[in-house]
């Protein structure tokens, strides 16, 4: 059951003040930028390779983030034609920590009993760019992308695991990333509110995307025409 602090949702940024670097750390080139079009501050990830640039939450790999939240929700671009790398520690049950991993630099899914390793091909606006499910760098106009991971399912079906709580996360260049999140509710990006409570989205557990999380869509605008929606 999720912590009341942890309701509806926990924006992990905000919450653990990541600009103040105190308790999330950062290693080769992160920086801060301001970005006009997100209408706020995103983090860019950059460097040669994964190990050498990245933001790590919580700042030491001894201590956990305890965030017992069903899924991680991930607002994220990645950068033109480079690769990157996600890695997020996640519990169990019986106290085993499983590394769950995405990047485009992976050919094909692998497993073992503590690491899980999921290709990931990123979306172009213009569908020409990439050839659709092939990973490899990403296009040159390569979209803000909403990744919804569902972990005590990935643990359940890939390792037949009960999932605890979300230890750790690793971002490694080459990103931009504008948020973190966790909740038990499923966030549907791109349903105006109003709809919402007129079609009884809450039933089924889904949600409209609160305010900071969302990407802004101008007016006259769809947000799928806009961004990618992916969810595991």
């Amino acid at each position: 059951v999720l912590a009341a602090w942890q309701r509806p949702y926990l924006n992990i940024f905000k919450h653990f003040r990541v600009e103040e670097w105190k308790r999330s750390a950062k290693e080769g080139d992160v920086a801060a930028l301001t970005d006009t079009r997100m209408k706020g501050t995103i983090y860019r990830i950059r460097g040669s390779n994964p190990a050498s640039s990245y933001l790590q939450l919580p700042r030491a790999g001894t201590q956990s983030l305890g965030l017992t939240g069903r899924y991680l929700y991930l607002l994220f671009r990645p950068l033109p034609r480079k690769h990157f790398l996600v890695h997020l520690d996640v519990t169990t049950e019986e106290n085993q920590v499983v590394r769950i991993s995405f990047s485009n630099l992976f050919k094909e899914f692998k497993s073992s009993a503590t690491w899980l390793q999921f290709p990931f091909v990123c979306g172009a606006a213009s569908e020409g760019t990439a050839r659709r499910g092939v990973p490899g760098a990403a296009p040159a106009d390569a979209r803000w992308t909403c990744l919804v991971l569902d972990l005590p399912s990935i643990l359940a079906l890939y390792l037949a695991r009960s999932y605890s709580h979300l230890r750790g996360v690793k971002l490694c260049c080459n990103l931009l990333v504008k948020n973190l999140c966790t909740s038990d509710l499923l966030f549907e990006p791109g349903v105006p509110l109003a709809r919402a409570r007129l079609s009884d989205l809450s039933c089924r557990g889904v949600a409209p995307m609160p305010r900071e999380l969302a990407f802004p869509v101008p007016k006259g605008e769809r947000w799928h025409d806009l961004y990618d929606y992916i969810r595991y």
